[in-house]
């Protein structure tokens, strides 16, 4: 019998089918999921379109098109499906990113026609923990940000910024978007440092939340106070935090080249559990 497929743009109708996918791996899709349960699948709210790839009727894998291009549960065929919207559509995104295998998939059939690209990360360790570990003590001083320290962590968020993605976000727009989103994750709750004598030490902020899992981002320490155990203790105060009272499972990913940043979240807690890939241009 042959398997009937087709590829589409999936509407609001189809909210509880995508969620469906997206569900079937929580930790990986964490970070779709999270836009998704909050701005449902229209395009205007969700910042991009969401592509469905269906193998006999039944919605099997998707496709986020927007600021990143990000695939989801998706196998070859769907792969191969997603590539073709891609190439008809052109490229709008700044990366392409996702679990590696399908990312890398995705890579060699779009490369062709949208290479080069400015930096391909082909592993990026995907990490979670569920539990503390007991032997690192959390640092004290690490708490949320308030509103009104927005100007003292904005320099801080664009350092980590530009050290991790090699541009500025203050670039294109002067930085609106990134300011926005910046002011979004304090009044959530949901940036975390250590702040002293009106200087950021460290922070990291958890960028994704589901019921199932969320996902830490934006780790960061001035560079004077690098190599004196901030990050480690940093972020075990941030994991502390979001196993009570966000999440059940934290994750992230890191660079695999960045050994001592995967030394410490080891020492904290967290075990590689898969890979992510990230191709930006």
């Amino acid at each position: 019998m042959l398997t009937q497929t087709t590829t589409r743009v999936l509407e609001p109708s189809d909210l509880g089918a995508a969620l469906a996918v997206l569900e079937s791996e929580p930790v990986a899709n964490a970070f779709v999921t999270s836009r998704v349960q909050i701005a449902g699948l229209d395009p205007w709210r969700l910042g991009g379109e969401m592509w469905g790839w269906y193998a006999n009727g039944r919605l099997r894998s998707l496709c986020y098109s927007g600021a990143n291009l990000v695939p989801i549960c998706a196998g070859p065929e769907a792969v191969r499906a997603f590539a073709d919207r891609a190439r008809r559509s052109g490229r709008r995104c700044s990366s392409i990113v996702g679990p590696a295998e399908p990312t890398a998939q995705l890579w060699r059939l779009l490369e062709p026609g949208w290479g080069p690209a400015r930096e391909v990360r082909a592993n990026q360790p995907l990490m979670v923990a569920d539990s503390p570990a007991a032997e690192v003590e959390p640092d004290r001083l690490v708490r949320r940000v308030r509103k009104d320290e927005m100007d003292i962590l904005m320099p801080a968020c664009v350092a980590m910024f530009t050290e991790e993605v090699g541009i500025s976000p203050l670039a294109g727009d002067g930085g609106l978007l990134y300011q926005a989103r910046v002011a979004e994750l304090i009044a959530a709750g949901r940036s975390f440092a250590r702040i002293e004598d009106g200087k950021v030490v460290f922070k990291a902020e958890i960028g994704a939340i589901t019921p199932q899992a969320c996902q830490i981002q934006g780790v960061w320490v001035a560079p004077e106070f690098r190599g004196r155990g901030y990050s480690e203790t940093g972020m075990a105060a941030v994991l502390r935090h979001a196993l009570t009272e966000v999440a059940p499972i934290v994750s992230l990913y890191v660079n695999d080249y960045n050994t001592p940043a995967r030394k410490s979240y080891g020492r904290i807690g967290f075990r590689e559990v898969g890979a992510f890939m990230s191709v930006l241009f």
